[in-house]
């Protein structure tokens, strides 16, 4: 697995920059993306168990990478496989002989007629080390492109919430964080992978997904299909039941700001890995 080096880290600027929603300043983020501090959130502390005490997230195990807007003409998926898909081509064209770093991608597969996905890319600049949860977590896999499919429309609560706050999308501003969960005492504290803040996207940004050339994705078995969309389903239930200081202190644009930590639970299906 390649550990990028300094001078390498050109080619993860360029998959921030290029895609449709552009990275912006986290004061001035409309129809952008930014990662937040990880002390945004908050994740289980080391005795959690015994105390229910959670502290904030700290650092993060992986680099941002990147943000994708798209649709599709059916469900997207395994989009780290497509050879034609924005960050996969920039990975075979900046590590030709094969050797790529570790990315992560977690596909956020929204409810919708034309099949939206958001989609959020982390990278490891450092080795994995070696026995840590995320270790574990893995399986001791030496693949290097690791995907997360969230099939959101497979729980009907989660797909209710989300087709009602679909429509306030370009005025919601969501940030969400990434975490395998601790269940037992040496898998805490817990520690977030990466974290992602979305703001007023613009459905019509967007960009139209190419599938692959082998066809359509459509009925792929989604990976994890109920264990990452609770967190999201309760930050955008914020809409229905808003929360004291859910709304902006001062602000006139009517943008409501959600938060959400999404665990990764042992035993549940293997996400996709190539």
């Amino acid at each position: 697995m390649a550990s990028p080096v300094d001078s390498e880290f050109h080619w993860i600027e360029r998959v921030k920059s290029e895609g449709a929603v552009p990275l912006l300043d986290p004061d001035n983020c409309s129809n952008g993306w930014w990662s937040p501090p990880g002390d945004c959130f908050m994740v289980r502390g080391p005795d959690y168990l015994t105390t229910k005490v959670k502290i904030p997230g700290g650092e993060y195990l992986l680099k941002p990478l990147g943000f994708d807007w798209i649709k599709g003409s059916t469900k997207i998926a395994e989009v780290l496989k497509n050879r034609k898909s924005r960050v996969r081509k920039v990975i075979d064209e900046e590590f030709p002989d094969g050797d790529n770093p570790f990315v992560w991608a977690f596909n956020l597969q929204l409810p919708s007629k034309d099949n939206y996905s958001a989609v959020a890319y982390f990278v490891a600049t450092e080795p994995i080390p070696e026995g840590s949860l995320m270790d574990q977590y893995l399986k001791g896999d030496d693949g290097e492109l690791f995907e997360v499919d969230v099939d959101i429309g497979s729980s009907m609560v989660a797909s209710a919430i989300v087709h009602l706050a679909f429509g306030y999308i370009s005025m919601l501003t969501v940030d969400l964080a990434f975490v395998i969960e601790g269940q037992n005492e040496s898998e805490l504290p817990e520690q977030i992978l990466g974290a992602l803040r979305f703001s007023e996207l613009n459905p019509a940004s967007a960009s139209l997904y190419e599938p692959p050339p082998y066809g359509s994705s459509d009925n792929l078995q989604s990976s994890l299909p109920t264990r990452l969309w609770k967190s999201i389903g309760q930050g955008f239930s914020q809409l229905l039941h808003p929360m004291p200081g859910a709304q902006e202190n001062g602000s006139t644009s009517g943008v409501t700001h959600v938060n959400g930590t999404s665990e990764l639970k042992e035993g549940s299906e293997d996400p996709k890995k190539w």
